[in-house]
């Protein structure tokens, strides 16, 4: 039977007509399309129902004209029996199983248009059960992968509790994990593994350890594995006093330092570029609000779900999901006068002016601070700097968003981009700074030590450190003890919101970080990686102790491709830039690590490959495929096509949503042009 019941929403689709039930089913984007021999089916099956139960539906309003159109379609389900009737026992099945129909209705169609086929039927159960039990399978299969990733069940807590823009953090967090832990591999098999092989030679005497060198990883660390120091390159005895090119004894550890990096960074690259790429796809082909919420209303509820906590879980977090679009269903304010928006203006002025100031004068201390510094005797003045950065880089967030309250956004993810932009200011301005003084004043100053590259290393160690203890601290003294000063001692119910643009940018820079001083120290990443595992559950048992969820639900649509695309660029490109400049400008130390004598550490690939075509002409190719990669124009001929076929990729995808969109519209307009016709 059909009710007639008053809408209550833009969604309630009761009192659509026949007509426009037929233009809509057929329409060429659907994602459920129906043919006209279904819905005549539908529509005949109904009249059928509706004719003997008409008698009894006294409390129901009936559309006289749509059933008067029904009745007349009787002769269309012959057809459409005849139709089934004349396909195989599979294609009847498959069309069956796409009607829009009920499943009373999917029964007496099958068992009409199978009745005269029993045999059939018997041959093909067999089929039909082995391509069951292949898709149970496949089924099954991508629900244990689903239950075996990485931390899938806490994940899926924040969601239901926090919404999708704390989800978003722990996500591109996930994602920051996996970067490290692939390069981490690459890095100790090739190239830590075989120096703890090799027992290399280190002149001078041991030193003791001290508790202060886990910090600033001098002593006993700086000649370890984790700086560059501690990777030499030995020849032979008969090719030191040699002009001529000579190749190593065992493992070459110079091209392996050269080439592990090299090889690591390209494909973390790519699988930057591809994770973009992805992004940008999805972020093209996203539907509007209307069919996402219909589709989340009607699809969404997995019924397979029988534990009570899982119950629950999955009843939170599509509750927050339909929030969330719900939201954006009402977002839009009226447009305000010239008055109003001149005040607005001067305001966002303002507030820009102050963050703009604060970078700046934080630019210039981190600038003069270093020439200041004096040795105590003692390495307790080598923190100074990291702890003077890592304050900076937590202090002035909190300046941000007290301007940003006096903005008073009225979009929730207007003011998290706003946040992110400067908060990314602030983070690059601070890398530039620290880089100028690394490769150029470090590196070739007056007062170059005697292995720069080691110090370099060890500053990036101490660095990445610090930056570990603020996250710590500001959890501690800054989430748990002002929850516990505002709820105690204030009396108030409400907890802080999760701050998401400093805590993402915090992970952008540690990570920008790890991939700059890879170079210097090859166990960073394992370091990072040890690192953001702590993060994760600091954070995760901060956000559900100390944090609330946000008081305007808001959608994060397109946030997981903001903090990608701020990962690739400038994250990566800065990263990656820096370390080209240094293996191909800068004249290595002479007294420790692989590239000791060289001008460059590029020539340590030149110089293998004149070692190579003496020792064995048989694989020249190998030089000349080195030849071809360390030339520039290949390079960016290559860095080009690949930009431009992510390029056209985007294109065609926003192009097939806007000809599915015209083809829509085309079709309703001849549909509305016919109309008045019939």
């Amino acid at each position: 039977h059909i009710d007639e019941a008053e809408p209550t929403s833009s969604f309630t689709r009761n009192k659509w007509s026949a007509a426009t039930q037929r233009v809509l089913s057929s329409m060429p984007s659907r994602s459920i399309r129906w043919s006209d021999a279904t819905v005549l089916s539908q529509r005949a099956h109904v009249s059928e129902r509706d004719s003997a139960q008409v008698s009894r539906a006294n409390n129901r309003e009936i559309d006289i004209e749509s059933q008067e159109g029904l009745i007349h379609e009787a002769p269309q389900k012959r057809d459409l029996l005849k139709t089934l009737q004349a396909l195989s026992l599979d294609e009847c099945a498959h069309k069956l199983r796409v009607m829009p129909i009920s499943l009373s209705a999917k029964s007496e169609l099958r068992a009409r248009a199978c009745q005269k086929r029993g045999d059939q039927v018997l041959s093909v159960k067999g089929s039909r059960s082995g391509r069951k039990s292949l898709r149970t399978a496949r089924q099954g299969v991508h629900s244990l992968l689903n239950s075996i990733q990485l931390w899938h069940g806490p994940l899926k807590q924040v969601s239901g509790r926090f919404g999708t823009g704390a989800l978003s953090y722990f996500h591109f967090l996930r994602t920051l994990l996996v970067y490290n832990v692939f390069l981490s591999l690459i890095i100790n098999l090739f190239l830590v593994l075989p120096q703890v092989i090799q027992s290399p030679y280190h002149s001078g005497s041991k030193t003791s350890f001290k508790g202060l060198n886990i910090f600033t990883g001098t002593g006993l660390l700086k000649n370890s594995l984790m700086f560059y120091g501690y990777y030499n390159y030995t020849e032979s005895m008969n090719c030191r006093f040699n002009t001529k090119p000579c190749p190593a004894e065992g493992y070459n550890i110079r091209l392996a330092y050269l080439l592990t990096i090299g090889i690591g960074l390209f494909a973390t690259c790519i699988m930057l570029v591809y994770r973009v790429f992805k992004a940008l796809g999805r972020s093209f082909h996203k539907l509007k609000s209307q069919g996402n919420l219909a589709l989340k209303v009607f699809s969404s509820w997995d019924f397979k779900v029988s534990k009570k906590m899982s119950v629950q879980m999955q009843s939170e977090n599509l509750c927050t999901q339909l929030k969330e679009m719900l939201c954006e269903l009402h977002t839009g304010n009226p447009k305000p006068k010239l008055a109003a928006r001149l005040v607005w203006m001067a305001l966002h002025c303002t507030a820009w002016g102050i963050c703009l100031t604060c970078i700046s004068c934080s630019a210039f201390a981190i600038y003069i601070f270093p020439q200041d510094i004096q040795d105590d005797g003692t390495d307790m003045h080598l923190l100074q700097l990291p702890l003077l950065v890592c304050g900076l880089n937590y202090f002035l967030p909190s300046v941000f968003s007290i301007v940003a309250w006096m903005e008073s956004y009225d979009s929730p993810s207007l003011c998290i981009y706003v946040a992110i932009i400067r908060n990314l200011f602030l983070k690059m301005t601070t890398l530039g700074v620290l880089c100028y003084r690394w490769l150029y004043h470090i590196s070739s100053g007056d007062n170059k030590p005697e292995c720069w590259e080691t110090f370099v290393g060890q500053e990036f160690y101490r660095f990445l450190l610090a930056d570990l203890i603020f996250a710590v601290l500001h959890t501690i003294f800054g989430d748990f003890l002002w929850r516990v000063f505002t709820q105690g001692v204030l009396g108030r119910k409400k907890k802080p919101a999760f701050d998401i643009a400093r805590n993402v940018l915090e992970l952008i820079y540690g990570q920008t970080l790890a991939w700059l001083g890879v170079l210097f120290s090859p166990l960073l990443p394992t370091l990072q990686a040890v690192k953001l595992i702590l993060l994760f559950y600091l954070k995760r048992s901060s956000l559900i102790m100390n944090c609330q969820a946000p008081r305007k639900a808001w959608r994060t649509t397109h946030m997981t491709t903001v903090f990608i695309s701020l990962l690739c660029c400038p994250s990566f490109l800065g990263a990656a830039t820096g370390i080209t400049y240094t293996m191909w400008r800068l004249q290595p130390s002479s007294s420790c690590g692989p590239f000791k004598n060289l001008d460059s550490m590029f020539l340590a690939g030149k110089e293998w490959r004149n070692s190579l075509e003496t020792s064995n002409p048989s694989l020249a190719w190998l030089s000349w495929t080195y030849t071809l990669l360390e030339n520039p124009v290949f390079l960016f001929s290559m860095a080009g096509i690949l930009l431009l076929v992510i390029y056209i990729h985007i294109q065609a995808g926003d192009g097939q949503r806007r000809i599915m969109e015209g083809e829509d519209k085309k079709f309703l307009i001849n549909k509305l042009q016919t109309l008045p016709e019939q």
